[in-house]
């Protein structure tokens, strides 16, 4: 079938679906199709260029002469359904409370942030982002801004990938040459955004900051050829629900199976259990900070040693007997210590939850408090 004969087969579908006549419904088709990206240097530098940090080179391309970095690990700590300016807040402080705002910027540079996304409105906007949970999650949050700032999507081109020739583990593209940042935009990459590209990331961005994670199962079943990574980032996230068989997160899991194998401090277990991930998202700093939460549980996972300090490093550990045993899954790490940790707006407390992820179904279910027994161990 040419590519001709498949449109109008399209425009006969939609014609079908809604009862708009023939023009109108190609007219619509016609809008939503997106457009050969303007990777010229002149079109690209007229644009205000995002991207996840300033490890990437941009200004070295050549391409960008005005460029905003958007810092913030959205996959962690609280992201409630609230107004941009008490979600500002709420990140910040945060971020201060974890010790993770190494800039010591605050609420300044979120604001600063947002003023410069806000004040392009009227121009062309090029997003430079990579494939794994952290950026896919910033990536839904910018789109979302400026959708609400009616921001067409035809002026949205987006620059994403999740790997690179010559590159066996690709971690981001701050690995990359300014050179062969350059020629992304070449690529079949970069392309510029669909309204229903827009849609989609304004919908998974309601569905994180919900205060129950209902919404996430159908992100993550999403296939979309411009936000091809954005179904996959989704699974992972659903996966730090805790386990219906030992609750723990995927990511717990893996840190205590590290220790199990044989990582004798925090470094290795961290590198270790980065290494299993299809996609690297978490730094050693939140990776540090889950160890440290359960070595200084009420019923510890794990032992560390010097154990009156936070886990860094080169802290030594091993698994406790209540470790072991949570790891064989026969006792629960929500049952015996409780749980206080935001996923977007969903946050789960107490030492019963209503919300855990099911191996069985590769999804998140509800649970009954029935089915949370009580699990006995000792450290």
């Amino acid at each position: 079938m040419t590519k001709q004969a498949d449109f109008k087969r399209r425009v006969r579908a939609r014609m079908a679906k809604t009862g708009e006549s023939y023009a109108t419904a190609r007219s619509q088709l016609l809008a939503e199709q997106p457009g050969p990206a303007d990777s010229s240097p002149d079109g690209m530098a007229a644009a205000l260029h995002v991207s996840n940090g300033d490890a990437t080179d941009l200004p070295g391309t050549g391409l960008a002469s005005r460029v905003l970095y958007w810092r913030d690990s959205l996959h962690e700590g609280p992201v409630p359904a609230v107004g941009p300016e008490e979600l500002r807040q709420i990140r910040a402080a945060f971020l201060a409370g974890a010790d993770a705002d190494d800039r010591a910027e605050g609420t300044e540079m979120f604001a600063e942030r947002d003023r410069i996304l806000e004040a392009n409105r009227d121009g062309e906007y090029v997003l430079w982002f990579e494939a794994d949970l952290y950026d896919q999650l910033q990536i839904i949050q910018i789109l979302a801004r400026l959708a609400d700032l009616g921001v067409p999507a035809r002026r949205i081109t987006l620059i994403c990938i999740g790997e690179h020739p010559g590159i066996a583990r690709f971690g981001g593209l701050g690995e990359l040459t300014a050179e062969q940042l350059r020629e992304l935009p070449g690529t079949n990459a970069c392309a510029r955004l669909t309204p229903a590209a827009l849609q989609l990331a304004t919908h998974a961005w309601a569905a994180f900051r919900a205060p129950n994670p209902e919404g996430l199962r159908a992100i993550a079943g999403t296939r979309s050829g411009e936000l091809r990574f954005l179904g996959e980032a989704f699974d992972r996230l659903s996966r730090e629900y805790p386990a219906t068989r030992d609750g723990l997160s995927l990511t717990e899991r893996r840190i205590l199976a590290a220790v199990a194998d044989g990582a004798a401090e925090a470094a290795t277990a961290f590198v270790r259990s980065a290494a299993r991930e299809t996609r690297p998202y978490l730094g050693d700093t939140w990776c540090f900070t889950m160890m440290d939460r359960m070595a200084h549980a009420a019923v510890p996972l794990l032992h560390a040693e010097p154990a009156t300090r936070p886990v860094n490093r080169g802290t030594g550990l091993h698994l406790t007997d209540t470790g072991a045993r949570v790891l064989a899954g026969v006792a629960d790490h929500v049952t015996l210590n409780g749980i206080d940790r935001w996923i977007g707006g969903v946050h789960l407390r107490g030492h019963r939850v209503p919300w855990r992820w099911h191996d069985g179904t590769e999804s998140i279910a509800r649970v009954s408090e029935e089915s949370q027994g009580p699990h006995h161990a000792t450290s």
